[in-house]
């Protein structure tokens, strides 16, 4: 995966559309981390078809919004194929993966619990 590191405050006050933040690249996974605070974080993602992200589980719940193409997510195994202005929200502490059955990308926002 590659990841690139956005200082978000120049975004701050701006019109912008998220899917015009990152773009795709071959056989790759491709982040950018718009937001990064103690509350949570949001990431904007660009897969390649064929691209995902192998099962994992997080300590928090977290928002997939969808911005272009379809999504295949998978939930304690259950599959929902999200696709371009869909939303899906993956509960904290389940498993999930997600895989590109066509190239996509989505913003990610993570919301930590209260302690």
């Amino acid at each position: 995966m590659i990841r690139r590191s956005n200082n978000g405050k120049k975004l701050l006050g701006k019109i912008i559309n998220p899917a015009e933040l990152i773009d795709y690249q071959a056989g790759a996974v491709v982040s950018r981390t718009i937001i990064n605070k103690d509350a949570g974080t949001i990431t904007v993602f660009a897969f390649d078809k064929g691209q995902g992200l192998s099962e994992h589980i997080a300590s928090f719940d977290a928002l997939v919004y969808i911005l272009d193409g379809q999504a295949r997510i998978y939930i304690k195994g259950e599959a929902f194929l999200v696709c371009a202005g869909q939303m899906l929200i993956m509960p904290a502490n389940k498993p999930h993966s997600l895989k590109a059955p066509q190239r996509f990308k989505m913003m990610l926002v993570m919301v930590k619990k209260r302690s």
